[in-house]
């Protein structure tokens, strides 16, 4: 749509605005990143789950502060310890016409372990143990052990109708054969790395959206993004630049939408007996990894001048973080303070460990994940290098980085990790649990680190169910982590939004979701 035509429908909008059917016009986003596959189950990625709930409901949904919120459940209760039910929505229809029933949610959690891709959805349903339908609106999950996040973890169950086939797999869902939800569009057409193409489904459980169709547009690259909107390509854009946020927050003729945001960029040093690409001082190997040693990682903590990343390097889009989680969120620890920034201290706990001059070391963060994560990772190589480490890094974008990541293939990374659950047991369960798969735990440890101290009062955590007692054992273990340097967290990101002054309404979402349905023209509101 161009902006012109925008203009013109927002004005209709504003004199018409008590019909409904005056919002027949298309919205076109200009998006960093979109979705990887058409299948809901296939990843966990933020721009997966952002651009698949279009097509798609979760059993249970958040608003933009993350609380929950009814979604294809309208209700949830625990039985006894180990058992919740689940009240569903009645009288919703699948796009194909047919009916959303307890089945098709139960058929939902048992496909997830069969055909999660590169990020595993597992994450997700750990708890489960088993799905019982009671009626057809109804559903029963016995779970492995006390659950008491599991309505959290259900905000990212995206259901699929059971007639769908455990065999269905990214071929028939790319395709738009099984790309079959009950969301407030339909699947239209997909190009990967391209648009989205998703048109209105009109018996919607919960009313037309305000736009007839919707184009998603990826687009990666910063500079052609907020090029895209000034031409009038698309309408709005998310990820606006730090580089170019002031510009645009002066400039009358266009509007910004800032929000805080949940995702912060974590370092993940590996501490694995052998690390995956070799630590080298003069070009040859160093005996053992250097980041097993608490030192180093202390070091490389304190060599990190955060405000200088926030304020210079992000244009003040972003706040220091001390911990996997921002304040206020279940289980934040207020016994972290702010992390210091002492070269001085660096480089004698450098010394001390052995590397009085440092090492070479390889560097690789996402360069098209989240605003600034490439220009983060390069300001953090040139901040270590005053450590007398040479840091070889490398800006990837999430395509390779991810599956390489999770091959754990890198020594060093940086990504974005949000917790969008707003409770600890989501983060420092799938980040810094030791590996266990029975669990479900460590789903996401790639550094190979483990601590008994910090598994003992975390597993306490999650089977206890008095919310204040279970609060204090995840504050326990976010604590022991972060004085471990399980991970190094180092900002928290906002993210910005821009539109055409004055022709679209948008409320941010803190976990930076750019929902189309939750978007209308400015006139209308």
């Amino acid at each position: 749509m161009t902006k012109s035509f925008l203009r013109t429908a927002v004005a209709t909008v504003a004199l018409l605005a008590a019909v409904p059917s005056v919002y027949a016009q298309d919205l076109i986003l200009g998006l960093r990143a979109g979705p990887d596959s058409i299948d809901p189950h296939w990843s966990t990625l933020g721009s997966q789950a952002e651009a698949l709930r279009h097509i798609y409901d979760t059993l249970v949904d958040v608003d933009e502060k993350l609380q929950l919120k009814p979604g294809l459940a309208v209700s949830w209760a625990p039985v006894d310890d180990t058992t919740w039910d689940f009240k569903l929505r009645q009288g919703v229809k699948f796009h194909d016409g047919s009916d959303f029933t307890a089945e098709d949610v139960k058929f939902s959690i048992e496909r997830i372990p069969v055909v999660t891709g590169p990020m595993p959805m597992t994450l997700y349903t750990k708890y489960v143990d088993s799905v019982e339908i009671i009626d057809d609106y109804t559903i029963r999950i016995h779970t492995k052990g006390m659950a008491p996040a599991l309505p959290n973890d259900f905000t990212r169950l995206f259901v699929v109708p059971s007639e769908t086939g455990m065999e269905a797999r990214n071929e028939e869902f790319n395709s738009g054969k099984a790309a079959i939800g009950t969301g407030p569009y339909k699947f239209v057409s997909w190009q990967p790395k391209g648009d989205l193409v998703l048109e209105r489904f009109d018996d919607y459980w919960g009313g037309k959206a305000a736009w007839e169709k919707v184009i998603r547009r990826e687009i990666a690259d910063d500079a052609a993004r907020v090029a895209a909107l000034r031409s009038g390509e698309v309408d709005m854009i998310n990820y606006v630049p730090a580089s170019d946020y002031l510009a645009f927050k002066s400039n009358k003729d266009l509007e910004t939408f800032v929000s805080d945001s949940v995702y912060i960029l974590n370092i993940a040093p590996s501490v694995k007996d052998e690390e995956p690409q070799p630590i080298t001082i003069d070009g040859k190997p160093v005996d053992g990894n250097p980041l097993q040693d608490l030192r180093v990682r202390k070091a490389l903590d304190l060599a990190i001048n955060r405000d200088v990343l926030v304020n210079v390097v992000l244009e003040g889009l972003g706040a220091p973080a001390n911990q996997l989680m921002p304040e206020g969120f279940f289980g934040y620890s207020d016994k972290l303070g702010k992390r210091e920034y002492d070269i001085d201290q660096a480089k004698s706990l450098l010394a001390d460990a052995g590397y009085p001059n440092g090492f070479e070391i390889d560097f690789t963060c996402t360069n098209n994940r989240v605003p600034g994560d490439a220009v983060v990772c390069e300001a953090l190589a040139q901040m270590w290098s005053r450590l007398g480490l040479k840091v070889n890094a490398q800006a990837l974008n999430g395509t390779v980085f991810f599956p390489a990541a999770a091959r754990e293939e890198y020594t060093m990374t940086m990504s974005a990790w949000g917790t969008l659950t707003g409770e600890a047991a989501y983060t420092y369960g799938a980040l810094t649990h030791t590996k266990d798969a029975d669990k479900g735990f460590g789903n996401f440890n790639r550094t190979g680190y483990s601590n008994p101290e910090f598994d003992k009062v975390f597993d306490k955590g999650t089977q206890t169910l008095d919310a204040d007692k279970r609060k204090a054992l995840y504050e326990e273990a976010s604590y022991i982590a972060m004085e471990d340097r399980a991970l190094i967290p180092t900002v928290i990101l906002q993210t910005v939004w821009a539109a055409d002054a004055g022709t679209l309404k948008i409320t941010p979402r803190v976990d930076q979701e750019t929902r189309a349905y939750e978007i209308t023209p400015a006139s209308a509101n």
